[in-house]
């Protein structure tokens, strides 16, 4: 499908400043624009590549003022990230969905399966669960016994949904993500360990996405809650009884250990390790291979391991750089004292 430029500055509640019959049908990064795609500048980082691009149109926000001529067609918007996304978005909803249950799909005749579904081959739908309305469910997906699926909700290839567990409306599983697998709990008895079974659940509420090879653990007891809006990156682990505020997201490699209760709209960079039994308030950002043994109580960036504010985490690495330079000095200046006390006692 073809947009022209007025089209799509009508769409987004934006303005053009060029040719406003141009024409895109593709998407291209700015640096690798040419005729016929659509661009977008958001990271001062990349302007150079605005005066050279071929792309067709580029958004940009509405403060940008170009330093030189500009040979694309621009469409100033508020936010030109956000706005990119809308479009992809559009674009996406115009590709032909996938409909109807593959002959090697296994369904459990309990099993209840909405309207516009498709269900691919050797996938598995288990006893007595619910998928709602157009769902996607792709082939060697595995969804357990009494699984609830909300309407929309899209599940890969490789998924492994344990029983019991709730998953809400308009979620995207990617591939490999497994929800409802045994938290780890176990109990000293001797020189063993005694498993504590885990008879609770996982709930990812509505507009929920869950990167690939991520893990959720079920619930010791009650439920591991991942709330609304939540985004989880790929390889991270989720672990028994944790609560996830609406709309935080979490960079990959990151691990949040049992019953810890983070806030909602938090950042949380790639790697970065919570122990358990903590608390994180709302509106918290941590930053990449932060290490957080304690609950932070008020909204703030914080890096480092162990976890401090963020303004004083880069004060002490400008003093961690200089720690050669200050243990030589110190050296010489207790060489120089212990000269100055010989020559006191001569």
């Amino acid at each position: 499908m073809e947009f022209s430029a007025q089209q799509i500055a009508s769409f987004l509640n934006g303005t053009v400043e060029g040719n406003p019959e141009v024409k895109v049908n593709r998407f291209s990064k700015i640096e690798e624009g040419h005729s016929g795609s659509l661009t977008f500048l958001a990271n001062p980082k990349y302007e150079s590549y605005i005066y050279r691009t071929k792309a067709s149109i580029v958004l940009v926000n509405n403060d940008f003022t170009p330093s030189a001529a500009v040979p694309a067609t621009l469409v100033k918007v508020p936010n030109a990230y956000a706005s990119l996304a809308l479009l992809m978005n559009l674009a996406e909803q115009t590709k032909p969905k996938k409909t109807g249950v593959a002959p090697s799909a296994c369904i459990a005749a309990s099993a209840t399966v909405g309207e516009d579904c498709y269900v691919g081959e050797m996938a598995y739908i288990g006893e007595q669960s619910v998928i709602g309305k157009g769902c996607l469910i792709y082939p060697h997906a595995c969804i357990g016994d009494r699984v609830t699926v909300g309407d929309g909700t899209i599940i890969y290839p490789h998924v492994t949904i344990y029983a019991d567990s709730v998953i809400g409306r308009n979620c995207i599983l990617q591939a490999g993500s497994v929800i409802g697998s045994d938290g780890f709990g176990f109990a000293p008895e001797g020189d063993t360990y005694l498993k504590i079974p885990q008879i609770g659940n996982v709930i990812l509420e509505d507009d929920v996405e869950i990167g690939a090879n991520t893990t959720i653990d079920r619930a010791a007891m009650g439920s591991t809650l991942i709330r609304r809006g939540v985004k989880l990156d790929n390889l991270i682990q989720i672990a028994h009884n944790v609560e996830i505020g609406k709309d935080t997201v979490v960079a990959a490699q990151t691990g949040i250990a049992g019953s810890t209760k983070v806030g909602e709209r938090c950042m949380f960079g790639g790697q970065v390790g919570l122990v358990g039994h903590i608390r994180i308030a709302d509106q918290v950002q941590i930053g990449a291979q932060s290490g957080i043994a304690r609950s932070i109580t008020r909204a703030g960036s914080v890096m480092g391991s162990p976890g401090i504010p963020a303004r004083d985490f880069f004060r002490s690495r400008v003093v961690f750089n200089k720690l050669p330079e200050l243990y030589r000095t110190l050296n010489r200046l207790e060489k120089e004292v212990e000269a100055l006390k010989e020559n006191n006692h001569k």
